[in-house]
């Protein structure tokens, strides 16, 4: 059975979920290390407090980066696997790889 849009941002989902995903695809396919210093690359920031959470916070940048959200939310999951994009009828995660749940944990 096919999902109908049940909200005008729900049109938006496709588009921002294929960018979202695109800058995802980047760090996939590098180790926890090379993560790190990607995502230093790209935010122009290193981690301060160098926790979980705030690394967490420095994938969701950069996975948003360059990306009109058309009034969906993202973040990352509670168990670091993907990246949850909200906002509409319906809720989206896309998978992380296991090197960037390794950057994420630390």
């Amino acid at each position: 059975m096919a999902l109908v849009p049940k909200e005008p941002t729900d049109l938006a989902l496709a588009p921002v979920a294929a960018q979202v995903d695109r800058n995802l695809a980047r760090l996939r396919g590098l180790s926890a290390a090379e993560v790190d210093h990607d995502v230093a690359l790209q935010l122009n920031y290193v981690p301060r407090r160098k926790d979980a959470a705030e690394r967490a916070d420095c994938v969701r940048d950069v996975a948003l980066r360059l990306v009109n959200m058309h009034g969906w939310d993202a973040e990352v999951t509670d168990d670091y696997g993907g990246l949850r994009l909200s906002g509409g009828s319906v809720t989206i995660d896309l998978a992380l790889s296991p090197s960037i749940r390794d950057y994420i944990v630390g």
